[in-house]
């Protein structure tokens, strides 16, 4: 069970969530583990096998709160809502956002430093880790340029302009990204740069599999929240993809997915065994290999770190929701500007 601000996360399975007179009551085996004032609750949120009582939902209906039901994967099931709801005020300032030239550019201009900040943090930290003078040295270059990136970003006036900051910045991350593999496991996961539909080597496979992981938990965020995911600032909008998903995706690539990827890499996690040669030269995980994957991404969302804005301990799991709750408010105009998740 999680509490950030006024949304409560439940994640523990069989989870059972109830009234009790004026509070709402987590029991796990008929234990009493969490039991908070109603009036303290807006968003109940509920991961995968938790049961609700049908009180509570007439309760939090009847009070205009949210009950969101989400798969244990994170992915959005449906959000059960009373007639009086903000949902519709908050799409509505979405999409006069979409509409404002400033509004969108600033919006994009948060989700493009964001990324490239993440990104930058990740190669200075493995420069500082590296074993070779030369691997130490191009990590270097590639952070330095995309502080440059950043410098760029800040004073772009366009969205077109972002968007080739962005293309830049990470063309360049990925230009030192073999650095961050160990020397002794570059044979069997050899890197040549970013490669998608289909991914052409190990690490892009297994890249492209986090991605699709994180995209899922991004539009899951969005939902809860009450915003279109398909509606985005950065991405351009085009029938049947989730834009403002891509959109908030970016501030996570680099910390969460590219970091595990490295991880399950450089630690040996993952062997040749685990991936699939295609026709036409795909790479793609296999059984065992997606196996081994999603139980480490699940392990990974467990993980807590404090959230700098919030300066509070979070699962890494939740971060997607904590961001899409801030997008949400800056939309509504209730921040000056949105704030992407800075990792350290």
């Amino acid at each position: 069970m999680q509490q950030i601000q006024n949304t409560l996360y439940v994640m523990t399975p069989l989870s059972y969530v109830h009234l009790d007179n004026a509070t709402l009551r987590v029991d796990v085996d008929h234990e009493k583990r969490l039991q908070v004032p109603l009036h303290h609750v807006g968003t109940l949120v509920c991961f995968g096998d938790v049961m609700v009582s049908p009180a509570l939902m007439h309760r939090l209906a009847e009070e205009g709160k949210s009950l969101v039901l989400l798969d244990r994967f994170g992915r959005f099931k449906a959000r059960l809502e009373g007639p009086v709801s903000g949902n519709i005020l908050l799409r509505q300032a979405q999409h006069r956002g979409a509409g404002d030239v400033d509004v969108t550019r600033d919006l994009a201009r948060a989700c493009v430093a964001g990324k490239i900040r993440n990104g930058r943090t990740v190669l200075l930290r493995a420069a500082r880790e590296a074993k070779e003078a030369d691997d130490a040295k191009q990590l270097t270059g590639a952070a330095n340029h995309l502080a440059a990136s950043l410098r760029a970003a800040a004073e772009a006036s366009t969205i077109d302009a972002l968007r080739g900051i962005e293309g830049d910045a990470a063309r360049s991350y990925f230009s030192a990204f073999n650095c961050i593999v160990k020397p002794a496991m570059r044979e069997q996961f050899q890197w040549s740069g970013r490669t998608r539909r289909p991914p052409l080597d190990r690490i892009n496979a297994l890249l492209s599999f986090l991605y699709s992981m994180l995209m899922n938990d991004c539009r899951s965020a969005l939902e809860t929240v009450g915003l279109d995911p398909q509606l985005g600032f950065l991405h351009v909008v085009r029938p049947g993809r989730a834009a403002l998903a891509l959109d908030l995706q970016e501030e996570f690539r680099a910390p969460v997915c590219d970091r595990l990827a490295l991880t399950l890499v450089n630690r040996g996690q993952l062997s040749e065994g685990d991936f699939e040669a295609c026709e036409g030269g795909a790479v793609l995980l296999g059984d065992k290999g997606r196996r081994k994957v999603v139980a480490a991404w699940q392990e990974r969302k467990q993980e807590e770190i404090t959230h700098p804005l919030l300066e509070q301990k979070v699962p890494i799991g939740l971060l997607p929701f904590v961001q899409a709750r801030l997008m949400a408010r800056a939309i509504r105009g209730e921040t000056t500007g949105y704030l992407p998740y800075l990792s350290r």
